[in-house]
């Protein structure tokens, strides 16, 4: 598959404080990258990057071979950028219906088709934000991206928080929405197996660096390796 991201020696961070380090990896067109670390290691800074909305100190971002990096966050949904950050940032004063018809894009994914994913939201679709659960919050969230149309799919701890019956059903849209739709995505999540077993690669990151890089089958099947990098195995 060709490439579609590649971020070489990254740094970042927020004003003059550098969070991310000399961080580089890459990612294939319809592939998804479990992002790992203990907390407090630089993930969600790294999302956050590519999303725009941190300070970058060095180095090159592109997607589909043009520079990311170059562009301010507004400019990067356009470009093909979908981010749900752990705030959720839903329009809470807005109906579930125009939370999604106010940002969509023309393309594969529209409201109806987030419906049909989400019966939930369909259910809800003229209630305000303000009224939504917080799993169904983070549906919409997800939907608000997907009707971007976007070329990747960031997802910031998207199971964070939530009762297991919805973490099973967000878990079941994200496998469609990569596996079967082949969205390429980055997911940052604090319990590896679940993420591990839907994806491709592994980044793991320590103290705004890269310490571990490879396939998500090796990670997953290699308990040893993945207690010594995040002390969750056991």
């Amino acid at each position: 598959m060709p490439e579609l991201l590649k971020v070489e020696r990254l740094s970042a961070g927020y004003g003059e404080a550098v969070v991310l380090q000399d961080v580089s990896f890459s990612l294939d067109e319809g592939a998804t990258l479990a992002l790992l670390g203990r907390n407090g290691t630089g993930k969600t800074t790294l999302i956050n990057t590519l999303a725009g909305a941190t300070r970058q100190h060095g180095g090159s971002i592109t997607l589909g071979g043009a520079a990311l990096h170059k562009l301010a966050s507004h400019q990067r949904a356009g470009a093909g950028i979908g981010w749900v950050p752990q705030e959720r940032n839903i329009f809470k004063s807005l109906t579930v219906d125009e939370n999604l018809t106010a940002v969509a894009r023309p393309g594969r994914w529209t409201p109806e088709g987030v419906y049909a994913m989400f019966p939930r939201l369909a259910e809800r679709k003229g209630n305000l934000g303000t009224q939504l659960s917080g799993g169904e919050q983070q549906m919409l969230a997800v939907g608000r991206a997907l009707v971007l149309n976007p070329r990747l799919l960031l997802l910031d701890e998207p199971l964070e928080g939530l009762a297991p019956i919805i973490v099973d059903e967000l878990l079941r849209a994200i496998r469609r929405i990569t596996r079967e739709e082949g969205l390429s995505a980055i997911i940052v999540e604090q319990h590896p197996q679940a993420i591990l077993a839907i994806s491709d690669r592994a980044v793991v990151l320590d103290r705004g660096t890269v310490v571990h890089g490879g396939t998500a089958r090796e990670l997953r099947a290699d308990p040893a390796l993945l207690d010594r990098l995040l002390g969750v195995a056991r």
